[in-house]
């Protein structure tokens, strides 16, 4: 790599190149790549860049071939400053240039009304970006990005500039773009006219800031009912997540895989199955209600449904993603800062008050942002249990989707939804500040794990312990309702609706998907697979990014990477269907829009993972990596990455599940074609087919329990060298 400072260089160049060559330029329907490849030279459709830019009369196309020409005059230079302004040149004029095209050019020609009178129209128009455009448009970006740290940008290193350019390329076009384009819609008028008057008069409302419950009556606005909900469900998971994470690592060990387990089921279980189990519990027919009446004579009633029920229900909920966060942060706390204490004669307790809790604080602060967040952006849950309790995202829901269709409205109310997370997110930064967590560093760390102070030790198993047997409960009760005939009606036991969903026949030509639900299922887990990789890969290189690396607008880059959190699951579809509906990135109706989604909606929460634990690792392992001539990347792969190895496992066992289960952000994405598995679910529910669509839930639960302990056992666990009772001493960082 020394030896050949400029390989990078000419490779992007040639991929770059190439993209014009030897790809299609524009999205191709309905077409598969072996039919396409070998038309490049030939149809208009099917033209390569070159071809387009020639001979189908779209000379604007150019401008890229001309980007890298410039650029290709800096790969014979020596690495320098005069290098890095001809590629930085070279990068931006094309990019700049092809990204300008096509925006400004579309489907009917000119975009804008004003072009179209001062040049004419175009005898011509142009479509999608497809493969090739998009190769070349990532070649230019990364050239650019060269450019930079040639110049002296990012310490002169061309990985870390090619990473931050690049991540936040895609932050801005996947998040940013569709968001405010969203977004800016609070601001139009009924006329369509721009005014900041339009903002107030949709939130400026007792609908949405009332305080009537504070003086006795019946409700609070849907503002205050969503922040405090947020408060409350982020400090019971942050609360539950954490016991359940000390007693999974610092706890006896025959707890350790029944936790494991239930603590998963929540995450692993489509939305609507908690609210409904709840229901069957405690619903105004449910079992409870029913002995209570039986054995009491109270009435039933629907005390379950409102802000209690949504609480419960999120707790189920987002339990596990604390759990998962903390898990990995409770392994990084280093024992031999806890046995320097108790060789300092600190009891246990004071040990686990003064040494373990504080090292404790980033994960702690990020299970609670991450928390935090999800309920604000919650919608299954209040949909199903909330009763007449509104929150914010069931009222953007109604105002997309119900008859007042007002996207204004559901843009005002998203503005709320992002100042809320905003402020939460300022809050925990300024709180944590500048303060040091790191425990894993280069030197050895041999110690023995704590045990949990007796108190410490009991107060959480009976919290922990409990709250386990109520998810036992609550998911036997709504698998049950798979089992069973009719439930309420008929208890008769029945694989019937199983056969209906899932049936294989054998037929002429060999064996036949019989079953309603598996074309459902194989688009979801082929889109679910595809995006989780992707998901943890740009989260924990963007957590990289911001914990091991200095460069300007660094804080809108990290917000950025959190927006998706902030914005509602189906403000966030509604998003990409207004961004995405039109040429330069014409892709409704695709698999890859639900892919892309699916990749940025969970983002964050990969970022948050790896921020955490970033802030364990000690910078000088990556420093002595460096110092023996390793590249940045090299030490990503070979030092940093075998340390995070918790985080990437909840990473993509979030980002896969999150995507198997999720409904509110690609609810309008979903077509015929690429119908998912909630959308299939949400159609039994809405015919009172709840027999089908709890035999689904349970084939997905399976699926989904399969799905993580194979990644598990791929990515491994992070191994610190820690010593067990009777076992010698191993090497303090060993790659597992």
């Amino acid at each position: 790599m020394h030896k050949k400072p400029n390989a990078a260089v000419q490779l992007w160049l040639a991929i770059g190149f190439l993209a014009y060559l030897v790809l299609p330029w524009y999205a191709q329907q309905d077409a598969t790549w072996v039919a396409v490849l070998p038309q490049v030279f030939g149809r208009a459709e099917t033209a390569n860049g070159l071809l387009q830019a020639l001979s189908q009369g779209r000379p604007w196309l150019l401008v890229g071939l001309v980007g890298l020409g410039i650029a290709a005059v800096a790969a014979g230079m020596a690495p320098g400053r005069r290098q890095g302004a001809w590629l930085l040149a070279g990068g931006a004029f094309g990019g700049l240039g092809l990204t300008l095209s096509g925006f400004v050019i579309g489907a009917k020609g000119w975009s804008f009304a004003a072009l179209n009178s001062a040049w004419g129209e175009l005898s011509v128009n142009q479509f999608g970006i497809g493969m090739g455009g998009i190769v070349a448009l990532l070649a230019l970006v990364v050239l650019a990005a060269f450019g930079l740290a040639r110049l002296g940008c990012f310490k002169g290193d061309l990985f870390v500039a090619a990473a931050v350019v690049g991540s936040g390329v895609l932050l801005l076009l996947f998040i940013a773009y569709p968001v405010s384009k969203a977004l800016y819609g609070a601001f139009l008028n009924e006329d369509g006219q721009w005014s900041l008057l339009a903002l107030y008069n949709r939130i400026g409302n007792e609908r949405v800031w009332g305080v009537g419950c504070l003086a006795g009556g019946t409700r609070c606005g849907v503002a205050w009912n969503t922040l405090m909900l947020a408060l409350l469900a982020a400090t019971g998971t942050t609360v539950l997540g954490t016991m359940m994470a000390l007693m999974a690592e610092r706890g006896t060990s025959r707890f350790q895989a029944p936790l494991k387990v239930l603590a998963m089921l929540p995450i692993i279980t489509p939305p609507f199955v908690v609210g409904l189990g709840l229901i069957l519990l405690f619903g105004r027919a449910g079992v409870v209600n029913q002995l209570l009446e039986w054995a009491l004579g109270i009435e039933p009633t629907r005390w379950f449904y409102g802000m209690f029920g949504v609480w419960i229900a999120q707790l189920f909920a987002f339990t596990p993603i604390a759990f998962m966060i903390m898990r990995g942060v409770v392994q990084g706390v280093s024992p031999s800062l806890e046995e320097a204490a108790l060789t300092l004669r600190a009891d246990k307790l004071r040990t686990f008050t003064t040494i373990t809790l504080p090292l404790l604080k980033p994960g702690l602060a990020n299970a609670f942002l991450v928390g935090f967040i999800e309920s604000m952006a919650d919608f299954g849950n209040p949909i199903v249990v909330g009763g007449q309790f509104s929150v914010l995202s069931t009222e953007i829901f109604f105002a997309i989707v119900g008859a007042q269709y007002d996207q204004g409205k559901a843009a005002s109310l998203a503005w709320i939804l992002t100042v809320f997370a905003l402020a939460v997110f300022a809050v925990q930064r300024g709180l944590l500040g500048k303060q040091n967590f790191t425990t894993v560093s280069g030197k050895g760390d041999a110690g023995i794990a704590m045990p949990l102070p007796d108190g410490v030790r009991k107060t959480i198993y009976a919290v922990a312990l409990p709250w386990m047997a109520f998810t036992v409960v609550v998911y036997l009760f709504a698998f049950a309702g798979g089992f069973v005939q009719t439930w309420g009606r008929d208890y008769t036991p029945t694989l019937g609706h199983f056969k209906t969903a899932f049936a294989i026949e054998w037929g002429e030509f060999g064996m036949v998907w019989a079953g309603t639900a598996w074309n459902s299922l194989f688009t979801t887990v082929k889109l679910a697979a595809a995006s989780a990789p992707m998901t943890a890969g740009v989260g924990l290189l963007i957590a990289y990014l911001l914990a091991r690396t200095e460069f300007k607008g660094r804080g809108a880059f990290e917000f950025v990477a959190l927006l998706a959190f902030a914005i509602p699951g189906t403000v966030l579809g509604v998003s990409y269907i207004l961004a995405f509906n039109v040429p330069p990135f014409e892709l409704t109706g695709t698999g890859l829009i639900i892919v892309l989604c699916f990749m940025f909606r969970n983002l964050p929460v990969g970022v948050r993972a790896g921020t955490a634990a970033f802030k364990q690792l000690d910078k000088s392992l990556d420093e002595a990596s460096l110092m023996l001539r390793a590249s940045t990347w090299q030490t990503l792969v070979h030092v940093v990455l075998p340390l995070l190895k918790p985080a990437l496992v909840a990473a993509l066992v979030y980002s896969f599940v999150r995507a198997m289960t999720t409904v509110s952000a690609v609810i309008f994405l979903v077509t015929a074609e690429n119908e998912l598995a909630t959308t299939y679910i949400i159609g039994r529910v809405g015919n009172g087919d709840y027999g089908v669509a709890l035999a689904y839930c349970t084939v997905l639960i399976v699926l989904m329990s399969l799905a993580i302990a194979l990644i598990q056992w791929v990515v491994g666990e992070r191994k610190l060298g820690r010593r067990r009772t009777g076992a010698t001493v191993q090497s303090s960082v060993m790659p597992a």
